[in-house]
């Protein structure tokens, strides 16, 4: 226990309340609090208030969400029991509890997926677009549909039969097949053949029947013309088919000598990982299904039932073909900044003062994108450092680093190679770069690199002068269009020497750890937090104002926990807008009294990190703000490298208090945990809030500038 935490406590005269209470009467279950904002998400699809493809858009959300759940979450249970391992959870549950926990949980979720499906299916009839199953097609739609499936489908479908000369295939992660009981037509029954068709992405998944309203997917089309594929024989019976595959790596992040080598490696092996779901869709024949389970060796609780006869995933794709734009948000270009619609140097405007922006609602573009591109271009520069953990396939920044390396600048870019999902572009990437004479790194043995900052050098008359970016996002220029994000760009010397010492650290030997501006994972951010929260207590105590807002991704520390449990029971007031799940339990008497925990739901994912603590002062704008890449989760602060910055700019500061309390007050979008983990929606008081906190966004960041991404489009061209 800190000094700090024993002063407050001191104060207070009363017990640790680790000793007091058990682990599940303080924490919520992780996968339980997951598995509560995937049923948020799944909301927004019901809420009639959303548009309709968007609302077809938010299923489809919900269904992925699954998708990667299953990959990471369930698999490691299931690995962590095939093991024998029994950790425990923050609440107190093993790995066998958790999964019963959860299966109690996603049979109900299933369940409205298929039901909200349905709904879904009669509303786009209504407004004139009809998801048909080829068996309610008339005559004339099923010839069409044949000359189709034998001009586009046929020719590249490969059915695969399972006998003594051919083994059962392998399924791949996430793939859709039909699977097939054939017989010979002068045999029994008991001599079936299993054949599986993989159904192929190369193809349109929604066939658009002969120019109508109607649209069928490729799975239908396929399976009635399954026969095809098999001739002499009879087909007995069909299944639509899934499988999702463990995406939980079990290595241990070993001191190998090749970091590169040992993730290519890990790539090939999650092929072949082993299966931790099956899904089924009108099984036309029993054995089947009994086939299936037996040969991936799974059991029945491993087995699910698909919502719909395609993969909802697919959704998507037939939003994209219908041009409806009043049944979609209304499209958003995001603004560019006052103080950069001038046409001088970015550098020179960062001279004068920090430049803060909250994205999509602000351009991207014209800010983080711009000061890279500048940097590559101006022959003043003779450095640039980058940490990059996801960017896009045609990425921006990567050109810009690579036309700096060629010019003979200096150039450094950290690609975080354990980037789940993204590892095999980031290895592309990496390869990519090394080749144009950029110097590639790939961080800290034992760390995934998480922190999103850029740093320049530029050389100004006789001295050497650098600037930063930091910011909450990805260096993706995709994703900055439907994440909300915050950002700075800054020239202040406290900020930038420290950076030159954090890519010290993250490129060489660097044991630093003084670092008195930043707070770096897992250097001192840990212990600084902490620290902060507990002064606050202490301000608590002492009748001076006191209050913690924070808003992130996740929590799920426990020791931050309990330091905000103290801070409550202290009288300090915490507000935190978690979008994800929080092992935190607000509301609590005599526990948790004065925290309160919120979760906004939007057309925009939240994904930007903001930490405030009023710090004694009388206008809470004077308090301390921080921004940066971690959450409030274990691996954030423990196991990462994560980069949190100081707010010192007057403006900035403003900004950010506008967003936590906009985002606080918000009744449209917003949900209110309760102290059992559920979450209800907030009651609307103000109808003039109906809009919604990211509306209100877009209207604030318009009448700051009319100059938006198309404007500088229009100028382009």
């Amino acid at each position: 226990m800190s000094a700090s935490e024993k002063k407050v406590r001191k104060k207070r005269k009363v017990k640790s309340i680790e000793h007091t209470k058990s682990s599940i009467d303080i924490f919520t279950n992780r996968e339980l609090g997951w598995l509560q904002f995937n049923l948020r998400v799944l909301h927004e699809a019901h809420d009639k208030k959303n548009p309709l493809l968007e609302r077809l858009k938010f299923l489809s959300i919900s269904s992925s969400n699954l998708d990667e759940f299953f990959m990471k979450r369930v698999a490691g249970f299931k690995r962590q029991i095939a093991y024998g391992l029994t950790p425990k959870s923050s609440d107190g549950q093993t790995p066998k509890k958790q999964l019963q926990m959860i299966a109690k949980v996603m049979q109900p979720m299933l369940t409205q997926q298929t039901v909200l499906m349905d709904q879904l299916r009669i509303e786009l009839a209504q407004k004139g677009c009809e998801i048909v199953t080829y068996k309610t097609l008339k005559p004339a739609d099923k010839k069409f549909l044949k000359e189709y499936f034998l001009k586009q489908i046929f020719p590249i479908l490969t059915p695969l039969s399972v006998d003594p000369g051919h083994p059962f295939p392998f399924i791949s992660n996430l793939s859709v097949s039909l699977g097939v009981s054939l017989t010979q037509t002068n045999l029994a029954d008991e001599d079936k053949i299993f054949a599986r068709v993989k159904i192929p992405k190369l193809v349109e998944q929604w066939i658009q029947i002969d120019e109508s309203n109607r649209y069928v997917h490729v799975i239908e089309v396929v399976k009635a013309h399954v026969a095809e594929l098999f001739p002499q024989m009879k087909v007995k019976g069909t299944t639509v088919f899934k499988v999702t595959r463990n995406a939980d790596s079990d290595r241990e992040d070993e001191d190998t000598e090749d970091l590169l080598s040992m993730i290519e490696e890990e790539l090939r092996q999650r092929r072949f990982a082993e299966i931790v779901r099956l899904e089924f869709y009108d099984c036309t024949d029993p054995w089947l299904k009994t086939f299936l389970i037996r040969e991936l060796e799974l059991k029945e609780e491993d087995v699910y039932e698909m919502p719909a006869e395609f993969d909802l995933v697919d959704l998507p794709l037939l939003v994209g073909l219908l041009a409806w734009p009043k049944e979609k948000f209304n499209a958003w270009s995001p603004v560019v900044p006052a103080v950069l619609s001038e046409q001088i140097s970015i550098f020179d405007q960062i001279k004068k003062h920090d430049i803060f922006f909250h994205h999509p609602f602000e351009s991207f573009t014209a800010t983080v994108e711009r000061f890279i591109t500048e940097a590559a271009r101006d022959p003043q520069v003779v450095a640039i450092k980058m940490t990059l953990y996801r960017t896009g396939d045609n990425s921006a920044f990567i050109k810009s680093l690579i036309e700096a390396a060629e010019a003979g600048k200096q150039v450094v870019c950290l690609i975080e190679l354990k980037a789940r999902f993204d590892e095999h572009r980031n290895i592309i990437w990496a390869q990519e770069l090394e080749s144009a004479g950029v110097h590639v790194v790939y961080g800290v043995m034992g760390l995934k690199t998480h922190a999103k900052t850029s740093l320049v050098v530029r050389k100004e008359e006789k001295q050497m002068r650098t600037y930063a970016h930091l910011g909450t996002g990805n260096y993706n220029e995709t994703t900055s269009r439907f994440y909300t994000d915050v950002g700075i760009l800054t020239a202040d010397e406290r900020i930038t020497s420290e950076l030159i010492e954090l890519f010290n650290y993250l490129t060489g030997k660097s044991m630093k750890t003084d670092y008195q501006h930043l707070l770096l994972a897992p250097v001192n951010m840990f212990a600084k937090f902490k620290e902060l929260i507990l002064r606050e207590a202490d301000h608590a105590l002492n009748k001076r104002p006191s209050h913690i807002m924070a808003k992130f991704n996740n929590m799920e520390e426990n020791d931050i926990s309990l330091a905000l449990y103290d801070a409550s029971q202290a009288g300090t007031s915490v507000q935190l807008i978690v979008r994800g799940f929080c092992c935190l339990k607000p509301g609590v008497k005599k526990l948790s009294e004065k925290v309160e925990v919120q979760s906004t739901i939007g057309r925009f994912l939240e994904h930007s990190r903001i930490f405030y603590f009023r710090n004694g002062k009388e206008n809470p704008v004077d308090g301390d703000f921080y921004i940066g890449s971690a959450d409030w989760m274990y691996r954030n602060l423990h196991a990462r490298v994560e980069a949190i910055a100081p707010i010192y700019d007057r403006n900035a500061k403003e900004k950010l208090w506008d967003i936590l309390q906009s985002y606080w007050n918000d009744q449209a979008q917003t949900w209110v945990m309760k102290s059992d983990g559920s979450y209800v929606k907030k009651q609307v008081t103000d109808h003039k809030l109906l809009a919604g906190v990211q509306a209100e966004m877009m209207t604030k960041a318009l009448h700051k500038i009319t100059l938006t991404e198309d404007d500088l489009v229009k100028d382009e061209d």
